[in-house]
């Protein structure tokens, strides 16, 4: 884990020494729902059946009220805390000048790595919503049907729901959780992993990940799911660091940043992408999209 240094300190766990990452950056670039701000770099996350609060100061991260076991087994590698963002920063910036000062704004980005269905179900509600509208929604669906985690600060914390919960929810259920025409891709998702013909490791075959377009194949497969959100679902949890999912706001980003303007069709700028970046195509989206986004490029 490079230089990072993990001790514990009363109830909790501080870890030293972090380099290339800030919460901030990294929580609210787009790539998760289940955070809630507390103050300046604290916050409190919900994943995997896990509740966290979280500050950091500079380098140093205090994770409160939790085992030097779960964070060495699960929060060092949800918060990609275990990768050189260094050589993956220095790698980008060599290939794309333009990329300089995208980078050197959103140096803490990481790409965090969540749980797939939680994922999946996720992006298919984020579909033409706003962030804040999209964590509203994910956090009903898991007030009624989670299990209670905890509370902090007086507020009430429950977990995604179970794939078997999902799966026995009707259409009229999730119609109620205001999901609007997204119910029935909603429902289907759920049956497909409910009965496991859809999971985790079918992306992967004799320890290896499937090939990327096959990937995305079967993640098309699923109604109501298209490349963006299959992109994304495979980016976010199945590792896919060269997915580069293009919504209405990174095709404009990338028009306005690579295209001189002019309107270009997302398979172009896929590959586009795909061929600048290769490996590290998902790494650049998020910086662009966070840099993007946070000065209306395209807007």
């Amino acid at each position: 884990m490079f230089s990072m240094k993990i001790r514990k300190r009363k109830e909790n766990i501080v870890i030293e020494e972090v380099k290339d990452f800030l919460l901030s950056q990294t929580l609210e670039c787009g790539q998760c729902f289940r955070f809630e701000k507390l103050a300046d770099e604290e916050y409190v996350i919900v994943a995997n059946n896990k509740l966290l609060r979280i500050k950091q100061e500079k380098d140093t991260l205090t994770l409160f009220d939790t085992t030097k076991e779960e964070v060495n087994d699960f929060w060092i590698h949800y918060f990609d805390l275990d990768k050189d963002y260094k050589q993956i920063k220095s790698f980008l910036r060599r290939k794309d000048e333009k990329l300089r000062p995208v980078i050197k704004e959103k140096w803490g980005i990481r790409i965090l790595n969540q749980d797939f269905h939680e994922t999946l179900i996720s992006f298919i509600i984020s579909q033409n919503k706003q962030i804040p509208h999209i964590k509203q929604l994910v956090e009903n669906l898991s007030n009624t049907y989670g299990k209670y985690l905890g509370t902090i600060d007086g507020k009430k914390y429950y977990a995604f729901p179970t794939i078997s919960k999902l799966g026995s929810l009707t259409e009229i259920q999730w119609r109620d959780l205001k999901v609007g025409f997204r119910a029935p891709y909603l429902m289907d998702a759920s049956v497909m992993l409910s009965k496991r013909r859809l999971k985790a490791n079918s992306f992967f075959e004799y320890g290896s990940r499937i090939d990327e377009k096959y990937a995305r194949n079967i993640l098309t497969s699923i109604k109501g799911v298209g490349d963006k959100v299959a992109n994304c679902v495979m980016l976010f949890s199945l590792g896919y660091t060269d997915a580069f999912p293009i919504d209405v706001w990174i095709k404009r980003i990338m028009e306005t940043l690579y295209f001189d303007g002019k309107d270009v069709e997302k398979e172009e700028i896929a590959n586009f992408a795909k061929k600048m970046y290769g490996k590290y195509g998902g790494y650049a989206q998020q910086y662009l999209f966070a840099y993007g986004r946070n000065h209306d490029i395209g807007k």
